[in-house]
């Protein structure tokens, strides 16, 4: 959370977490999402990570970038989603994400970027209701716009810095 503007809840569990701000657009799966602009740290081409032994299903590996070891995590896998070869539109947006041990940068691997929005209070709606065993805790919030619905997410939540910690080591 930013701390020159108040987190939003709407309900009395605190689902709505999501600001109002600019954030990133991306798909996986045919499905929009979206991320705090101040967390993007850049986007890339798709490049090929490469592969740590031990590391979770949904981490491709590590890239190199600019002498740093970033973790790379697969959107899809991660979304529990059927994986897909990359295409030209396919991207790995590298996020800064603040877990317990600190500040760290991911890379995401999406299927495209498509824009940047921003977001009033007002338009703001918190994740729906599901079963116990579905988790949306990712999911800070809701954004409905023109004929679309982006999914506002906790990217330190669903990058989960503790499963990669060791990794770029």
């Amino acid at each position: 959370m930013h701390s020159e503007t108040q987190a939003i809840s709407n309900d009395d569990t605190g689902r709505l977490r999501a600001q109002p701000g600019k954030y990133l657009a991306f798909t996986v799966a045919g499905e929009a999402y979206g991320v705090d602009i101040l967390r993007v740290r850049e986007i890339r081409g798709w490049s090929r990570a490469t592969r740590v032994p031990g590391a979770p299903d949904h981490v491709l590996g590590v890239l190199n970038l600019r002498g740093s070891i970033v973790p790379v995590i697969d959107m899809r896998a991660r979304f529990g989603m059927e994986l897909a070869e990359p295409t030209a539109t396919t991207v790995i947006i590298v996020l800064c994400v603040h877990g317990g041990s600190g500040e760290r940068d991911v890379g995401v691997v999406v299927d495209a970027v498509s824009d940047v929005f921003d977001v009033a209070a007002e338009a703001l709606r918190p994740a729906p209701e599901f079963r116990q065993d579905i988790d949306v805790r990712a999911i800070n919030g809701i954004f409905a716009r023109e004929n679309d619905m982006i999914m506002l997410l906790d990217i330190d939540l669903l990058v989960d810095s503790e499963a990669i910690t060791g990794i770029d080591d």
